[in-house]
């Protein structure tokens, strides 16, 4: 089956796809990616044969092009995580009126030169109550437009999936055939489970994850813990809590050491004891050896290995870049479940 990613960052679904190919006997082939972060390429490149692949760019000055899109050789699937920025809860919510939530309009040319047998696009959650549900129905009726007979979308969390991360996202899917299917949550994590020998990185707990022995550049000072261990004020408090064994949500912009509501910190006590400082007095853990994630177990919360990390480090990508990739990144298990249930499980490209 041939694929393009569009808005790949560092190749979730390629990733998950890589997975699939080796686990079972479906064929998955990428064609050509989308991305305009450099870094991200770079983390791409450096993890994947991508030589064959046609690097899109910025996919809307692609399709801009009617030549781009009649080179690009015909495909079976399209996958993606268009950007989520312009509906998420943490930015603004301009949703349509934002131009990145425009760019998943842009590839009108592509869907209507290539027509593609089937669509996987991912994004945030809260796209479904954006503009009170008239964003969500501007995008069915997008799909509609060009001649989907089926479009149907559906919610899935990362920590159903072996990764102890709480990343609940929404999966458009879309068929140029009638499919009679359950597209529910249940119905793909029971599959999910009832996969044996899969070649997925998978944990039960964030403490298979976190390494007993890292920098001190990690830690966090006494001074940075004050702020990061505050609720907040009295306009905006939300209860700030430390050694989670199921992650919050990765942001992109961790790098910037937000409070404990929001990103993910944990005490020495707890890595190396299993004792959790989740209730503790914040006066008590200013003195406690507190420590942020690091980019390696990001990215692995994300369902990246060790070699992708030491892949796009050794290509020149800085921790820094590192941390906003895994906090963008589709998680890999998650696209795993989902393309594993569709085209494994149902085998929809058979129906």
């Amino acid at each position: 089956m041939r694929y393009i990613e569009l808005f790949a960052g560092i190749g979730g679904f390629k990733n998950a796809a890589n997975h699939l190919a080796k686990d079972t006997d479906q064929n998955f082939e990428c064609v050509a990616f989308s991305e305009i972060d450099k870094y991200a390429i770079t983390s791409y490149k450096s993890n994947y044969n991508a030589d064959s692949e046609i690097a899109m760019g910025d996919i809307t000055q692609f399709t801009s092009d009617e030549n781009n899109i009649n080179q690009l050789p015909d495909f079976d699937l399209l996958l993606g995580g268009f950007p989520c920025q312009a509906f998420s809860l943490l930015g603004k919510q301009l949703g349509l009126e934002d131009e990145r939530g425009k760019i998943l309009f842009s590839i009108h040319e592509l869907l209507k030169e290539k027509n593609p047998e089937f669509i996987v696009l991912e994004n945030v959650r809260n796209i479904i109550k954006h503009d009170k549900g008239k964003t969500l129905n501007l995008i069915l009726d997008f799909f509609k437009d060009h001649k989907y007979k089926y479009i149907n979308y559906v919610i899935l969390d990362s920590k159903d999936f072996g990764l102890p991360q709480r990343r609940s996202r929404i999966f458009f899917v879309c068929s140029k055939r009638e499919l009679n299917i359950d597209l529910s949550e249940n119905s793909i994590i029971d599959n999910f489970n009832s996969i044996k020998n899969k070649s997925l990185q998978s944990y039960s707990s964030v403490l298979d994850i976190l390494e007993k022995n890292v920098g001190d550049k990690y830690y966090l000072s006494e001074k940075i813990k004050h702020t990061i261990l505050d609720g907040g004020s009295k306009n905006f408090w939300s209860k700030s809590q430390i050694d989670l064994s199921v992650a919050r949500t990765l942001t992109a912009t961790m790098v910037k050491l937000h409070r404990a509501c929001q990103d993910n910190y944990y005490s020495d006590d707890f890595i190396n004891k299993g004792i959790s400082h989740q209730e503790t007095h914040k006066e008590v853990l200013y003195k406690k050896p507190v420590r942020r994630l690091t980019p390696k177990e990001a990215l692995k919360l994300q369902g990246f290995n060790d070699d992708f990390f030491n892949n796009a480090i050794s290509a020149g990508v800085s921790e820094h870049q590192l941390y906003k990739q895994a906090g963008n990144a589709l998680s890999v298990n998650t696209g795993y479940a989902l393309l594993h249930y569709l085209f494994i499980k149902l085998r929809i490209q058979d129906l």
